[in-house]
């Protein structure tokens, strides 16, 4: 272990506190498991503890190295000035940094705690070198905005405060941002209807309210400016796909002060709509149920729409998975559909022709091996975008997973 390990430890309890509890001799604790582990090539099934199938382990950093609390949310950061890559992972506490850039071995930097209270929701994304973090159930927390660029230069880790705090709602559920409009949506707030509440942050650290969307209520979203095939829609429209609970809604929000609903869609056995990613070519729209493997006793299920007309998308069908764990977030890069499926973990898909309902595992990594019941411990998201290809994964029990395909 270098020094720099041995003072992010010691460092990491002088920042978050410990129990001095009683005065009597505390009971001999059973052992702990490691708190890094890693790296371990993914062989015979296995990595370490970890069942697999092409994906290799670089290092597992725990909780306690990052500064407690239980884990939530992830988003990445490159920085483009010294080329070095980031994870930033929600907390129950905070949100932790931590430099990625030799995935065998990561750094911890430090952590923002909260701006009120825990929370088991925190979602964090990142525009112009600068994450924009929000919690759900956590008081008048706002949305924290912080500088990345303070993590240069670090080598120790450090308790951050935020640079500013928009205040224009209290809670949120989820943050998302289109980089090339440079607007953030904020949903699940106490405002708009809990639909979205749009922000602009082309200054970044002075973000403003643009506009409101109400809805039923907004669980999560992805915004773009549309270059896909749909004719009646031209001149390239920003537009939502937003998962609303028992629908999927497609928005137009290029006037901000007056958004308009093109669509809204249901689909069979439909739980709870929880979150989705358009394919690249914004053709097809790829959605998880953060129920209907409960609900309906089903395996665990990817949903795929045809949305080549925006005013009229069509359910295509749900693959279906050998696992029964519950799904939560999904992303596409390329072909290829990285799924955070709780208690089975990581899991890579692959598709050709969706239209033709082509869609098969090609990797997975069991991030949570004690179980994988229809439950929500484990594997909470996954962000696929580096550069470098190192894929992160947060964990609500174990940790950040730091990863790669074979």
């Amino acid at each position: 272990m270098r020094v720099a390990s041995v003072l992010t430890l010691l460092l990491v309890i002088t920042l978050f506190g410990c129990d001095r509890g009683g005065s009597s001799a505390p009971a001999a604790a059973p052992p702990a498991p490691p708190l890094s582990i890693g790296p371990e090539i993914c062989a015979s099934g296995s990595a370490g503890d970890f069942p697999c199938s092409g994906i290799s382990l670089s290092k597992r950093m725990s909780l306690e190295t990052m500064g407690g609390g239980g884990g939530n949310d992830i988003w990445g950061w490159f920085d483009t000035q010294s080329g070095k890559e980031y994870a930033l992972m929600g907390m129950t506490n905070g949100t932790a940094f931590v430099d990625i850039s030799n995935p065998e071995d990561p750094l911890f930097l430090g952590g923002l705690p909260t701006q009120t209270i825990a929370s088991a929701w925190r979602d964090i994304k990142v525009h112009q070198d600068h994450a924009y973090i929000v919690a759900d159930n956590a008081g008048a927390h706002g949305m924290q905005v912080f500088d990345l660029t303070r993590l240069r230069g670090l080598v120790a880790p450090q308790t951050f405060s935020a640079d500013i705090v928009y205040v224009d709602f209290e809670n949120a559920h989820n943050i998302a941002i289109n980089e090339e409009s440079g607007f953030a949506y904020a949903v699940g707030t106490n405002t708009c209807g809990g639909g979205l509440h749009i922000i602009d942050i082309r200054t970044p650290n002075n973000p403003l309210f643009a506009g409101c969307h109400s809805t039923v209520g907004t669980h999560d979203t992805q915004c773009v400016i549309y270059h896909g095939p749909d004719a009646d829609h031209p001149n390239n429209p920003e537009v939502c796909l937003s998962s609303n609970q028992d629908h999927v809604e497609v928005t137009d929000v290029s006037i901000k002060i007056a958004p308009v609903t093109i669509s809204a869609t249901t689909y069979p056995q439909l739980g709870f709509v929880h979150q989705g990613w358009l394919t690249e070519d914004h053709r097809f729209f790829l959605l998880n149920d953060e129920s209907d493997e409960a609900s309906f006793n089903v395996p665990t299920r990817t949903h795929v729409f045809d949305v080549s007309d925006l005013d009229a998308p069509v359910y295509v069908f749900a693959y279906e998975a050998a696992t029964v764990s519950t799904d939560h977030n999904l992303y596409i890069v390329g072909n290829r559909v990285f799924e955070a499926n709780y208690t089975s973990g990581l899991r890579v898909l692959e598709f050709g022709d969706l239209a033709n309902s082509e869609l098969t595992e090609i990797a997975f990594f069991d991030t949570f091996p004690s179980s994988d019941a229809t439950n929500f411990s484990g594997a909470w998201s996954v962000y696929p975008f580096l550069p470098s290809g190192t894929i992160i994964v947060s964990d609500r029990t174990n940790g950040l997973f730091i990863l790669s395909l074979q």
